[in-house]
C-alpha cells in the first residue's frame, strides 16, 4: 500500500476550499469537485476542467459568467480543478499500490 506522505494536510485544504465559507454554496463545490450533479448550463465548463482543462477559453468562463458572478465561479472552477487533481493523484497512488 502506498501512502501519501501529505495527506492530512491535503485534506484539510479540500475540505476548507469546499466546505468552507464562500460566495456559492457548498454544494454547487462539492458538485464541481465531484464532477457530477452539476446544472446544465455548468456542466460544459466543468467537465472541460476535469477533462482538458488546458482548452477552457475565456468564452467557456463567459458562457456562465452573469449567472454565477466572478467570485462564486472562481470558487466553483477552483473546486473542479482541485477535484480533477485529487482524483489523478488517487489513480496515481492506486496504480503504485497495484504495480
Amino acid at each position: 500500500m502506498v501512502t501519501d506522505p501529505h495527506s492530512i494536510l491535503c485534506d484539510r485544504v479540500l475540505k476548507r476550499v469546499v466546505e468552507g465559507d464562500a460566495e456559492s454554496s457548498p454544494a454547487l463545490r462539492r458538485a464541481a469537485f465531484e464532477g457530477a450533479g452539476l446544472s446544465p448550463d455548468l456542466k460544459p465548463l466543468i467537465d472541460k476542467v476535469h477533462a482538458h482543462a488546458y482548452l477552457v477559453s475565456d468564452e467557456d468562463v463567459a458562457t456562465v459568467q452573469d449567472a454565477y458572478g466572478d467570485d462564486a465561479l472562481f470558487e466553483i472552477i477552483v473546486c473542479a480543478s482541485l477535484g480533477a487533481s485529487h482524483q489523478r493523484l488517487q489513480a496515481g497512488l492506486n496504480a503504485l499500490a497495484d504495480a
